[in-house]
């Protein structure tokens, strides 16, 4: 249990994005990630992704709810976009 919260926090740490602008910048994922959402992540989705990086994307992903936000569907993004990411220790 402690180690999870470390990683958290390491990954938080990096993350020079606010909650807010890093929900702005995924924007374009927004099909992608909504609830039962057969469509595939665009490429501008992956881009974005790509540019807001693994530690912001597992801030939304511990966050508060977002409406209309599907978090397992937020955490599969990586491997749809085909990045490197390391997968979000969720909290």
């Amino acid at each position: 249990m402690v180690a999870l919260v470390v990683v958290a926090q390491v990954d938080s740490a990096s993350c020079t994005s606010t909650f807010f602008s890093a929900l702005v910048q995924l924007i374009p994922c927004r099909a992608a990630v909504a609830p039962f959402s057969p469509i595939p992540p665009s490429e501008s989705c992956c881009n974005a992704l790509r540019a807001l990086g693994q530690p912001c994307l597992c801030v939304l992903v511990n966050g508060p709810p977002i409406s209309g936000v599907d978090r397992n569907m937020a955490s599969q993004l990586p491997d749809k976009c085909t990045t490197n990411f390391e997968p979000c220790v969720i909290i």
